[in-house]
């Protein structure tokens, strides 16, 4: 396991455009990492994240997000085998309807 401030180096300040990415912490600011890295990181960034946090505290915490774009909504669905039901984001969506149709 990678200690924070390896992890935090290694994850490009771009994905975090709008806060101080010096002023991350690896635990306080874990949901806004995790969803940033898999919406817009390479592989070998969302396997770091995955050796640092563990699988389970990702699926948690992606989860309780309330966006993910279908693409990665489904990325993550099937690399955690975690049905799309359980996600927050998949949920939310179902329940808005369209205001018309096209």
């Amino acid at each position: 396991m990678k200690n924070q401030p390896d992890i935090l180096k290694a994850l490009k300040p771009v994905y975090f455009w709008d806060v101080d990415a010096g002023s991350l912490d690896a635990q306080k600011s874990k949901r806004l990492i995790i969803e940033r890295v898999f919406r817009f990181g390479y592989l070998e960034e969302i396997a770091m994240l995955i050796d640092f946090y563990g699988d389970q505290q990702i699926v948690e915490t992606l989860c309780k997000v309330n966006y993910l774009d279908p693409k990665t909504l489904n990325f993550v669905s099937k690399l955690f085998k975690t049905p799309l039901e359980k996600f927050k984001c998949y949920t939310k969506a179902q329940l808005t309807r369209p205001l018309w149709n096209s």
